[in-house]
């Protein structure tokens, strides 16, 4: 495998890639309304003589380049979050920019960068040669993500029976290689009381006073330390072999948090004790938790015991149309994943990457104190659709993807022509790489 021509064939494609993207990025599109972004994409893949281009019913777009026998995946989220306050924006944020190193604009690098780069990365093998009948490759874009992440593969998985031997998730990676996540859940606390005039509080049971208390507990769930002495012992103690036998993984992902979101109550009027109080929890998990252990962990704080059967502790789940109009409810639980530094897709991909780069991290010039401050292989901060690759269905899942974290739901957010380029290069050669 000739690396210096792969980069070559990448680097001639950049002027390609730059007007996809803009392409993509000029229509708005949240969570359940990506269907200008999915048929712009599934555009691009016929022009550029995919094997076989599909929109399955839930919406997502799926194009396969070659027939080999071992399917590998680049899975890409085309969904955006909105803009926010436009204010606070520099320039529009669907027209955007282009300068000589950047593009700017909603989407760029969350995530639709690594959607533009994958599609020629798979044009780059059959330009190339490549494609061999050890392998076949698959560029997902898929929906909804933003609203739930990992939906979109749960359907991919158990309704258009698709399973790759591994993903490439090509979610903003600031030129690293990243195995991991921690996961997360979105908990809901209950709570009942009686309401009473307000004029005599004693007569009624007030359910915010009673949340009141068990935020309390939450907060020191999140605060404390471990130690011995402590009721509630906090959740540091995930980063203890004592605790947790996936304790390594754990310190490698970073600790677990919980903290409130939101709050809702219910009451008569102003002049009246609540009689009900509600609340929203977000919880990141780390290696080792599920969540299984994670409701349990609220069932058992001392203020949800004390108020008993007063307290209902469960989880939401999503059940949101996509834009094609198809409901797939699922829990709203998106499982920490973590990929063995020693797997095989790790090897491979950090071998391809080495063979076209060297040992770091490379980017643009504004990017380069940052990103060769890092390991070359980490993990991300945030969660992505590995969630359910991973996560819940056990696919060994990578990251490597074109932008930056930071960028990703920012206003004034940008990519990197350079971070389109190397990640489209790295695409093309880590089939062959890991068929070898």
């Amino acid at each position: 495998m000739d690396y210096c021509k792969i980069k070559e064939a990448a680097k001639n494609y950049e002027a390609d890639m730059t007007r996809f993207l803009r392409d993509i990025v000029k229509f708005p599109g949240e969570s359940c309304d990506e269907k200008a972004h999915i048929d712009r994409i599934a555009e691009e893949m016929r022009k550029l003589e995919f094997d076989k281009v599909e929109i399955d019913p839930m919406g997502n777009v799926l194009g396969y380049m070659g027939t080999g026998s071992t399917l590998i995946a680049f899975d890409a989220h085309i969904d955006t979050v909105g803009i926010g306050n436009k204010d606070n924006w520099n320039f529009d944020p669907y027209e955007g920019y282009e300068s000589d190193t950047e593009i700017g604009g909603r989407g760029v690098s969350d995530q639709c960068g690594g959607l533009v780069s994958a599609v020629y990365g798979a044009r780059i093998m059959k330009d190339l040669g490549l494609l061999s009948d050890k392998y076949t490759v698959l560029v997902t874009g898929t929906v909804q993500e933003e609203d739930c992440d990992g939906l979109c593969w749960q359907y991919i998985i158990n309704e258009d029976n698709v399973r790759p031997e591994f993903v490439v998730s090509t979610e903003p990676t600031d030129g690293g290689i990243y195995r991991g996540q921690r996961g997360r859940m979105e908990i809901r606390i209950d709570v009942k009381g009686v309401s009473c005039h307000g004029s005599a509080p004693e007569r009624g049971d007030n359910a915010i006073y009673k949340m009141a208390d068990i935020l309390q507990d939450v907060r020191a769930l999140n605060e404390n330390d471990a130690s011995d002495q402590r009721e509630v012992k906090g959740l540091v103690k995930m980063l203890d072999e004592k605790y947790n036998p996936q304790w390594e993984e754990a310190n490698f992902l970073g600790r677990g948090t919980v903290t409130v979101s939101e709050i809702f109550f219910t009451s008569p009027s102003r002049c009246a004790v609540a009689d009900s109080c509600s609340v929203s929890l977000d919880r990141r998990m780390t290696a080792g938790e599920t969540w299984e252990s994670c409701l349990d962990e609220i069932r058992n704080l001392p203020n949800v015991k004390k108020y008993g059967d007063d307290v209902t502790v469960s989880m939401y789940e999503y059940s949101r149309p996509s834009y094609k109009g198809l409901t797939y409810p699922i829990e709203c639980y998106f499982p920490t994943w973590v990929i063995p530094k020693d797997h095989k897709v790790t090897q491979a991909l950090e071998e391809a990457y080495k063979g076209l780069y060297g040992e770091e991290r490379i980017g643009a010039e504004e990017t380069l104190a940052m990103r060769k401050a890092r390991p070359l292989t980490d993990k991300w901060t945030f969660s992505t659709n590995g969630v359910s690759i991973m996560g819940r269905n056990g696919i060994p899942c990578i990251g490597f993807g074109p932008g930056a974290e930071a960028q990703a739901h920012a206003p004034n957010e940008k990519t990197w022509k350079q971070d389109l380029v190397t990640c489209a290069a790295v695409y093309a050669a880590l089939p062959t790489v890991y068929c070898k």
